[in-house]
C-alpha cells in the first residue's frame, strides 16, 4: 500500500514538473522569431486586392503589404507564405507560419484552435460607382439602375436599405455583376471589397470609387494557440500603425476607403 502511495506521488510530481516545464517553454514564437531574424507570414495570393500576384509575377495586395510592414517593425526579414482559404489555419498550426494575415474573420468555431489579434483591415460589402456619380445616402440611389449578385450579402443588405425608386438588376454570379457594370448596363454595382477592388485594378478607365457601405466584416491576424508574447507584440504593432494613420493610408490604396473604426 505504501510502495504504491509512493508510486503515485512520484507519477503525480512527474506530471505536475512536465507540466511546469511544458508551460514555461511553450511560448517560443516570439523568441524563435527574433532569434531566427525572419518571420513566416501566410498570405493569400488568389485574392484580390488583398493578396494576389502582380505583373511582377511577386505577392502583392493588402495582406502582403500589412505582413511586411508588421516584419518591418519587428526589426526582422519576412517570408512570404502563399495560403488558401483551407489550409490557412493549419499551416499555423503546424508552424508552417508564425502568423496568418489572409482576410482571416474572427469566429467562435475558429476561436477554439486559434488565436486572434485586434483588427488590421476591414472586410466589407459597399456600393460603388464612378468617381462622377454623386452618391452621399442610399436615398441617391432612387432612379439608379444597380446590379448586384443574386442571393449574396450584399444583396441582402441592399435590399434593407434600398429607396422604393431603385432599378434594382439581379445577376447569378459575381462576374455577370461585374460584366453589366463594366459594359454600363447598370450605373451602380453593389459587391465585396475584393470583387470591387479586383474590377477598379482592372478598369482604371471606370474612375470607380466606393460609396456607401452595406456591411463591415473587419479582418484580424491568426496566431497559434497559446503564443501570447507574439500576439501581445504584434497587437502592439497594429494599434500604432492604427493610431499614426497606417492602417488608414494601407485601406485607401487597396481597397479605396479608410480602415475606419476597427474592433480591439
Amino acid at each position: 500500500m505504501k510502495t504504491t502511495k509512493r508510486h503515485l506521488l512520484a507519477l503525480s510530481a512527474g506530471l505536475a514538473l512536465v507540466a511546469l516545464t511544458g508551460g514555461a517553454h511553450a511560448q517560443t514564437a516570439l523568441d524563435d522569431v527574433m532569434k531566427a531574424k525572419a518571420i513566416k507570414i501566410a498570405i493569400p495570393t488568389d485574392f484580390p486586392p488583398y493578396g494576389f500576384v502582380g505583373t511582377d509575377l511577386q505577392p502583392q495586395g493588402l495582406d502582403v503589404d500589412m505582413a511586411k510592414y508588421i516584419a518591418g517593425k519587428l526589426g526582422v526579414k519576412v517570408e512570404l507564405v502563399p495560403v488558401t482559404s483551407a489550409n490557412r489555419i493549419p499551416y499555423l498550426q503546424t508552424k508552417k507560419a508564425d502568423l496568418v494575415i489572409s482576410t482571416l474573420g474572427k469566429n467562435p468555431e475558429r476561436e477554439k484552435v486559434i488565436d486572434f489579434t485586434v483588427a488590421y483591415s476591414p472586410f466589407f460589402q459597399a456600393v460603388f460607382a464612378a468617381k462622377s456619380m454623386p452618391l452621399a445616402s442610399f436615398a441617391d440611389l432612387a432612379g439608379k439602375s444597380v446590379g448586384v449578385t443574386r442571393g449574396a450579402i450584399e444583396d441582402q443588405e441592399l435590399s434593407k436599405v434600398a429607396p422604393a425608386g431603385a432599378d434594382i438588376k439581379r445577376f447569378e454570379d459575381n462576374n455577370a455583376t461585374v460584366s453589366a457594370f463594366v459594359s454600363g448596363q447598370v450605373q451602380v454595382i453593389a459587391t465585396g471589397a475584393s470583387v470591387a477592388g479586383n474590377m477598379m485594378a482592372r478598369n482604371p478607365q471606370l474612375n470607380t470609387e466606393y460609396k456607401l457601405l452595406l456591411k463591415d466584416s473587419p479582418n484580424f491576424i491568426g496566431v497559434a494557440k497559446g503564443e501570447d508574447a507574439l500576439r501581445s507584440k504584434v497587437n502592439e504593432v497594429i494599434l500604432a500603425a492604427k493610431k499614426a494613420g497606417d492602417l488608414d493610408t494601407m485601406a485607401k490604396k487597396w481597397l479605396g476607403r479608410p480602415a475606419g473604426t476597427l474592433p480591439e
